[in-house]
């Protein structure tokens, strides 16, 4: 077969082929989490208090190059919250804050992920906290790598969801403000 024909019959493939590449949508990568810490801070009467969530699970599909289909789900364990104070953890535990009887979890979902440019993105999710759903954005620096990381900060404003209400809705006591941080070390799902 001469060099023309063969050029002519295989050219039109080639293109064709590499063509159908670059339009193909991305994939996003689905993942679990390997290690993390979730924290939550807070002040009492003026004294910064830091606890902890030791058993919260994460799950993630993402695709940096398609932000908007992104996928998180964060399942929080809260009889697990741990501040480092007995009389606190016992408190947290209550029908006063996080009813633990009656709402064993908390879940944090968003679908879609906004881009802020370098590898920094907002997760416009949904708090579920003792049977309450309210809209809370999570800020999101992405480290990408073969255990890509995901570093997360939000505001949680703990009276929207019933925290600590009643005698303990003084916000000068312990303020509205809650704030959220978490990091997260990802291996590929399997």
């Amino acid at each position: 077969m001469s060099t023309r024909i063969l050029r002519n019959r295989l050219l039109p493939l080639a293109l064709a082929a590499t063509l159908t590449a670059i339009a193909a949508p991305a994939a996003a990568a689905d993942y679990v989490q390997s290690s993390g810490a979730l924290s939550f801070a807070s002040e009492y009467q003026g004294e910064t208090f830091v606890g902890l969530f030791p058993d919260f699970r994460t799950t993630l599909s993402f695709d940096p190059a398609a932000p908007q289909d992104a996928k998180l789900d964060v399942t929080i364990p809260l009889a697990t919250a741990d501040t480092k104070n007995g009389d606190r953890d016992g408190t947290l535990k209550t029908a006063d804050f996080f009813n633990v009887a009656k709402f064993a979890t908390a879940r944090y979902t968003a679908s879609g992920f906004r881009s802020l440019g370098d590898h920094r993105y907002v997760a416009d999710g949904t708090l579920e906290l003792r049977g309450v759903k309210r809209p809370v954005a999570l800020t999101i620096t992405w480290t990408p790598g073969r255990q890509p990381v995901l570093v997360g900060n939000a505001t949680v404003k703990r009276l929207d969801f019933g925290v600590g209400a009643g005698d303990w809705g003084d916000v000068s006591i312990i303020p509205d403000d809650v704030a959220i941080s978490t990091k997260v070390t990802f291996a590929p799902a399997p």
